[in-house]
């Protein structure tokens, strides 16, 4: 059942909240051997439900009840180990929960495990985790996307109705698209990044998957708010995020130019184009708007990205916690642990942003990445004084299959050109499922101005009733 469902019924009484928990950790049991969505089980997750149970009998409202949710592997579980897919946490077992763990436990919640990911958030794939590659259940010899493929893949193969993730430069959007699910990611500062495991602080912000319009709402709805522990927490009122079917037909949206030149494969172009004429045929106005300086966002990204990553990184040193390798002396200590505890995407990473930062070259190239990042964000407010929502692919192919991309860094990167410049801007945005291309699914993205979620959901919500929810299927893995 959808996560609206299993809180109702369990609320109503209608359902013990351990039978969707049982039922999820069944199927867990039953595919993931073959997907790998998860890296480890919650131990305690049928004794949460029990709980749930007595707080529901003691007269508090939970508007998750019984939801079993899946929590990437970058967020802090207290007690429950917190690898970031990484050798150099690769035991390490956080004392406190993220704030947005926090909150769907108080909203009566189950996570049931924590998910698979690109070590530290830093992938397009999931190929790049100290514990072996996700895969897609849609074809499990294809990726599911990434960073947050492990989430991904839980909600397309039916084992959690939601599931958390982190986006950066594209890390809920890509592997939504990839796996055909929703993938949401906030206006920065939206949803709290205490507890998230910083890659690149100016960019992350906590997204979500679902499979159908009113979860997103329901799980996004419990997760926003300001929290003081947060610095870049916003106070701003909440978003409506019960859709407005009405004044989403009265929509105008911008097909932004440079997206939409080549590169995409016949089945995005396709799926953008039945996209367009179901909600014209409502009353949706499209105009097509031009953002030129999208041409350099992937590469202002991966200095920005890298930059901060080289800087948040430096803390895993075998000294404060984490894996420590022996040796004699500090500096050996310090070098033997990030070079057999880091991958080598994350050590790629570092030599980039360490380089970007370097006396001489700062000016050069991190310095002009932030000129192109204000650039950025100064066209997508332009758009907006003319348009409601921008539109764009998610990504311009498919998912692509195992192993295409490890070999080709340059290659694998170009994987996030549609989304890292909603980053760079700090913009909310959305990836729904809109087709398929040789059986597999493809998403378009919807892009508001900041602070505007509710546009996204209304959207949302009147393409999935246009379709009757036709691209929003579970992966056939029975």
């Amino acid at each position: 059942m959808d996560a609206v469902q299993i809180a109702q019924q369990v609320t109503s009484g209608e359902l013990d909240p351990l039978e969707p928990v049982r039922a999820a950790l069944e199927r867990i049991e039953r595919f993931d051997g073959d997907v790998r969505a998860f890296l480890r089980l919650n131990p305690r997750a049928e004794e949460e439900a029990l709980r749930v149970k007595q707080r529901l009998a003691a007269g508090e409202a939970l508007p998750l009840a019984g939801v079993p949710v899946a929590v990437k592997d970058n967020l802090t579980t207290r007690g429950l180990a917190t690898t970031c897919a990484s050798g150099v946490l690769a035991d390490f077992v956080p004392p406190y929960d993220a704030a947005v763990v926090e909150r769907l436990r108080a909203a009566g919640a189950v996570v049931v495990g924590k998910t698979n990911l690109d070590e530290f958030a830093m992938g397009s794939s999931t190929e790049h985790s100290h514990f072996g590659p996700t895969k897609n259940p849609w074809d499990l010899e294809r990726v599911p996307g990434g960073s947050s493929g492990g989430s991904a893949a839980a909600v397309a193969a039916g084992y959690v109705p939601v599931a958390l993730g982190s986006d950066t430069g594209g890390s809920v959007r890509q592997p939504a698209a990839f796996t055909g699910t929703l993938g949401f990611k906030p206006t920065y500062g939206r949803i709290s990044r205490y507890g998230l495991v910083a890659f690149a602080s100016s960019l992350d912000q906590v997204g979500s998957f679902a499979r159908t319009t009113a979860d997103l709402a329901c799980v996004s709805r419990v997760l926003m708010g300001h929290d003081p522990r947060d610095a870049t927490s916003l106070e701003a009122p909440l978003p409506r995020l019960e859709p407005d079917l009405g004044r989403a037909r009265g929509y105008t949206l911008g097909l932004v130019r440079e997206t939409l030149q080549e590169g995409n494969s016949p089945g995005v172009v396709g799926a953008l184009e039945r996209f367009r004429r179901l909600l014209e045929a409502e009353g949706v106005r499209f105009v097509e708007v031009s953002l030129p300086s999208l041409r350099h966002a992937l590469a202002a990204y991966y200095l920005v990205a890298t930059a901060e990553a080289s800087s948040n990184l430096a803390r895993y040193d075998g000294v404060h916690y984490g894996t420590r390798a022996g040796a004699d002396d500090v500096h050996a200590l310090m070098r033997r642990t990030r070079e057999q505890g880091f991958g080598p995407e994350v050590k790629r990473r570092i030599l980039m942003g360490t380089f970007a930062l370097s006396s001489g070259y700062y000016d050069a190239y991190y310095g002009r990445a932030l000129k192109v990042r204000r650039r950025i964000a100064g066209e997508f407010a332009s758009a907006f004084a003319e348009v409601d929502l921008l539109v764009t692919p998610t990504t311009p192919t498919p998912a692509f299959r195992l192993g295409a991309k490890l070999d080709d860094p340059m290659e694998m990167y170009l994987s996030d050109v549609d989304t890292v410049a909603v980053n760079l801007a700090g913009l909310p945005a959305l990836s729904l499922p809109a087709g398929f291309e040789e059986g597999l699914p493809i998403g378009v993205q919807l892009i508001a101005p900041a602070l505007a979620e509710d546009r996204l959901f209304d959207l949302s919500e009147l393409f999935e009733r246009l379709t009757e929810g036709a691209y929003l299927q579970r992966a056939p893995l029975d």
